[in-house]
């Protein structure tokens, strides 16, 4: 991917054979929705009209990152679309499309879109997405997760097949 300019939406789609996975892989369910926002937009900061640089570009360019990390996941097996929008539309867009999907690792698999933890927050366990996808630098840095990789399996598989539990 060449880099663009804008601040937006997006979603991730799987197509490989992790096996949790097979039930949405291939199909026109995301796994993944993310945002991109100017900096300084969470807090109210970027002026209107403000240019958002390339921040949708960079967060696409961290997936990318973290998925080539891992062992047990392929990029090649990840579709990604995107949308840039003006500012205002982006935590709407966002909330929409989670609801909408209720896409894994939004709602079930914690923390493919966490960044490196910053100062004091080294002590939070590692994520329920490092757990079963083991290789990303940042989650060595942390405690082990209380859920084990059976556990965190067993709720995507509930997830999938409408189980969950309220």
């Amino acid at each position: 991917m060449r880099p663009f300019e804008g601040a937006g939406i997006y979603a991730l789609y799987y197509s490989g054979d992790f096996p949790a996975y097979s039930p949405i892989s291939g199909k026109e369910t995301p796994i993944y929705v993310g945002k991109a926002i100017p900096k300084g937009a969470r807090k109210g900061r970027a002026g209107p009209g403000a240019a958002p640089g390339n921040v949708l570009y960079q967060r696409l360019k961290e997936h990318t990152r973290s998925i080539a990390q891992v062992s047990n996941l392929r990029l090649e097996h990840f579709l990604c679309r995107y949308l840039v929008v003006e500012d205002i539309w982006i935590p709407l867009g966002e909330k929409l499309l989670i609801e909408r999907f209720a896409p894994l690792w939004n709602t079930v698999v914690d923390g493919f879109g966490i960044h490196e933890p910053g100062k004091g927050r080294h002590q939070q366990q590692c994520s329920l997405w490092d757990v079963i996808h083991p290789g990303r630098p940042l989650a060595a840095k942390l405690p082990p997760n209380v859920c084990s990789t059976e556990e965190i399996l067993g709720s995507i598989c509930a997830a999938l097949s409408g189980n969950q539990p309220e």
